[in-house]
């Protein structure tokens, strides 16, 4: 019974401090700019977007919707590449189930992931902007750093939830070290990697539609100027342009991870 009446006590402090800390959030928030909302403003915005400019699909040149959203993939596509072969060497290196009783090299791994996933796709886009110019590679290339953090996380953490009785097994027979983990560990992660490696495509698809602010290539330069300039037909048809990439892409990634289990 004293266990019990603390738990709901910890939750009444809970739910306390969640509400107090909304009351703050609404009441700190800037609310001056709702004088400048305008009905017509919205009911133009939407004329817009429900007309989208189907010329911009295809007009022969390097600049329209269909070659920017190709290269927005081609940018998706490459940087998980690269994330998902340079993260192999940080996978290992943060895996508690390889080092065992070392626990400091792979608190150290863990450390070096989250810093590497915590810096924003849109930063690493600027800095490889500057080092290698502004394009497509530079794009790929910070979408691939991130991924190095993402995935890193998510497959070490899938090796040391691995199942231990292969292993012990394996070892039990005689089997090295090396063995157990290439015969008996690895392979009960490699659908489990392939499917966090599919999934993160889909969300570099959309990570790539803003990396043209930067100048990293893509559709995002396209779609921030079709909104400076309120060029809102322009918007609606890259926008669902998007949707429809994304739509395919979550399709055909559903099938392989189907088919992987």
């Amino acid at each position: 019974m004293p266990t019990i009446s603390k738990m709901k006590t910890s939750h009444k402090s809970l739910l306390l401090a969640l509400a107090l800390i909304l009351i703050i959030t609404f009441v700190s928030l800037d609310y001056s700019n709702l004088s400048n909302l305008r009905l017509a403003d919205i009911g133009n915005i939407f004329k817009g977007l429900l007309a989208p400019d189907w010329s911009y699909v295809w007009d022969g040149s390097s600049e329209d919707l269909t070659h920017l959203m190709l290269e927005t993939i081609a940018i998706a596509f490459y940087g998980t590449v690269v994330g998902s072969i340079l993260c192999i060497p940080f996978v290992l290196l943060a895996s508690d189930a390889v080092w065992g009783s070392w626990t400091l090299i792979p608190r150290l791994g863990r450390g070096l992931l989250n810093l590497m996933r915590s810096v924003p796709a849109l930063i690493y886009g600027i800095l490889f902007v500057r080092i290698v110019g502004p394009g497509a590679f530079a794009g790929s290339l910070a979408l691939g750093v991130q991924l190095i953090g993402m995935l890193g996380k998510l497959i070490s953490e899938e090796l040391d939830r691995a199942d231990e009785a292969p292993v012990e097994a394996m070892t039990a027979a005689g089997a090295s070290g090396v063995q157990a983990f290439q015969y008996a560990r690895l392979p009960q992660v490699l659908p489990l990697a392939a499917s966090h490696i599919l999934n993160h495509f889909e969300i570099n698809v959309r990570s790539a539609t803003t990396l043209g602010l930067v100048g990293a290539g893509g559709i995002g330069a396209p779609i921030i100027f079709a909104l400076q300039q309120r060029n809102w037909s322009r918007v609606s048809i890259i926008l669902l342009a998007i949707i429809v990439v994304v739509l395919i892409i979550d399709l055909l990634s559903t099938q392989v991870r189907k088919r992987l289990k």
